[in-house]
């Protein structure tokens, strides 16, 4: 049985419990935030979420997870087979992290959390995220699922992170920038909240987000 630690407002918690549930993995989930106790550093050692514990002992980072729990539990693949299309995948995977998701990152802190960016912050950012986001539609024009017909781990990472991402930066910029870049983004949303696993994550995740809010 794999514990999941996290909280469902996190982006990258909702990747990783929506592989599980595609994946049709038993699991259970403990509701823990980010934290440098040391009861939470000697599972994961910033302290960050998610992370998992499996029958070998935990695991943290998301990526790492989502490859181990592919790799122990094949019989319901996200990835594809063959070598080439398995590669493309993670390309995709890797873009939308380190490109999109993780520029946008800084400014979590005003539209979610209160703070405040500064503007040099907000043009740098706008700058990066645009460039991230026309890479993307490079890769894919989003038609069906991420990556063609089959829904796959690029789903299960494009999802949450494209929603975070098109929230944020209409509360900073007061427009949509993934619907902007990606066309099909509105149709591509609908077709992975069309799955049973997808709408169980993002009531769940809304349910969060309204708590959250309301303990401001």
């Amino acid at each position: 049985m794999i514990t999941l630690y996290g909280i469902a407002i996190s982006n990258y918690y909702n990747k990783i419990k929506l592989a599980l549930l595609e994946k049709e993995i038993a699991f259970v989930e403990e509701a823990l935030p980010p934290g440098q106790s040391d009861a939470v550093l000697k599972r994961s050692p910033l302290g960050k979420i998610p992370f998992i514990k499996t029958p070998d002992g935990y695991l943290s980072e998301s990526q790492a997870i989502l490859e181990y729990l592919e790799e122990a539990y094949p019989e319901k693949p996200l990835y594809p087979v063959k070598p080439f299309e398995h590669a493309k995948c993670r390309e995709f995977i890797q873009h939308i992290e380190l490109n999109v998701e993780l520029i946008t990152r800084r400014l979590y802190g005003e539209a979610l959390f209160g703070g405040k960016a500064s503007q040099e912050t907000k043009d740098e950012v706008l700058v990066k995220v645009e460039s991230g986001l026309t890479g993307l539609v490079r890769l894919t024009d989003f038609s069906s699922y991420a990556l063609g017909d089959c829904f796959s781990a690029a789903d299960v990472v494009a999802w949450p992170h494209l929603q975070l991402v098109s929230f944020v930066t209409q509360q900073i910029y007061g427009q949509d920038l993934v619907a902007e870049h990606i066309p099909n983004f509105g149709a591509y949303i609908q077709s992975v909240e069309s799955r049973p696993h997808a709408q169980r994550v993002n009531q769940e995740r809304t349910a969060a987000l309204e708590a959250f809010f309301q303990g401001r």
